[in-house]
C-alpha cells in the first residue's frame, strides 16, 4: 500500500443511511462506511488508489491543504 499524506476529509451522513466520505483536495474520490470509523478507513484506501492510479497516468498528485478547523456557531 502506498504512503499517504495527511489530507483533509469531510465526513457526512450517518443513520438511518450510511456516512460519506470526500477531500476538498481530492475532487472524485470519494468513500462511504456504516460507521465514521468505517468511512475513514475507506476513504483511506480510496485516496492511496486514487493516487496510485494517477501516479500510473503521470498525472500530478495534488498537495494537501492543511488542517480543517471547527468554528463554532454562536447561540442566537
Amino acid at each position: 500500500m502506498s504512503n499517504v499524506e495527511r489530507y483533509l476529509i469531510l465526513v457526512e451522513g450517518g443513520p438511518p443511511s450510511n456516512y460519506s466520505a470526500w477531500s476538498p483536495d481530492v475532487p472524485g474520490c470519494v468513500a462511504t462506511g456504516p460507521t465514521i470509523e468505517a468511512c475513514v478507513e475507506e476513504m483511506h484506501a480510496a485516496l492511496v488508489g486514487h493516487f496510485d492510479v494517477m501516479r500510473e497516468h503521470g498525472e500530478a498528485i495534488p498537495e494537501p491543504s492543511g488542517p480543517g478547523i471547527y468554528v463554532e456557531r454562536a447561540a442566537a
